[in-house]
């Protein structure tokens, strides 16, 4: 390997977390600063009810991108590209989105811009596989795994395109009450199976490859 090609694979981790904890940073301030700024939060209604699970699904995916991308950063070492470098800023601003149509009245867009960071977090981290898969330092995790088809993507291909329909159908049925209310705190379940998911695969290729 050469010096340049060495420095930037061992470097760059380093500074795509950097990166990203700055994106992450001002998107959980733009949500605390929609907290306080929104009167209703604080009242016991119904519309206060659909607005705290909203914000906690928004809180759950903005730490669910950390995860994702943090764990791929500290496991692997790929040659970055400049898409690599420019890709937190896609998330921030799919993030910063999501932060400000929070709301009742536009649960349907924000549930299809979720499923936008959804799709884009999953995307993102095949693309890091990709390129990790082509560095002989990943080959203790990579030998036994055979690249990544697409029925291996079946669950978050659901997952994505359920958040699409339910905004669909929020959107144009124009129903703020107990349907938005369900759907909302299904996405919060599929958020949380995918935090779940994550945890469990960080586990898991970590003992694998303290075995070897």
């Amino acid at each position: 390997m050469n010096e340049m090609r060495q420095r930037a694979t061992e470097n760059f981790p380093s500074v795509l977390l950097t990166l990203l904890s700055i994106v992450q940073a001002l998107a959980v301030e733009l949500l605390w600063s929609h907290i306080r700024a929104t009167a209703y939060l604080f009242e016991l209604n119904w519309i206060s009810l659909i607005a705290w699970v909203q914000i906690i699904a928004t809180l759950i995916g903005i730490v669910l991108v950390w995860i994702v991308y943090s764990s791929n950063a500290m496991r692997f070492r790929w040659l970055p590209t400049t898409s690599d470098s420019v890709f937190p800023f896609f998330i921030g601003l799919l993030e910063f989105m999501l932060v400000e149509i929070l709301g009742p009245d536009d649960i349907g867009q924000w549930l299809i811009l979720l499923a936008m960071v959804f799709a884009m977090m999953h995307w993102i981290a095949h693309h890091t596989m990709k390129r990790a898969r082509q560095e002989p330092a990943n080959a203790g995790f990579f030998k036994k795994r055979k690249p990544a088809v697409l029925r291996d993507f079946l669950n978050e291909i659901i997952s994505v395109s359920a958040l699409v329909l339910a905004g669909l159908t929020i959107w144009v049925s124009g129903n703020n009450g107990a349907l938005a209310l369900l759907l909302l705190l299904i996405a919060n379940a599929l958020l949380g199976w995918q935090f779940y998911l994550a945890s469990t695969f960080w586990n898991y290729s970590i003992a694998e490859n303290s075995e070897e």
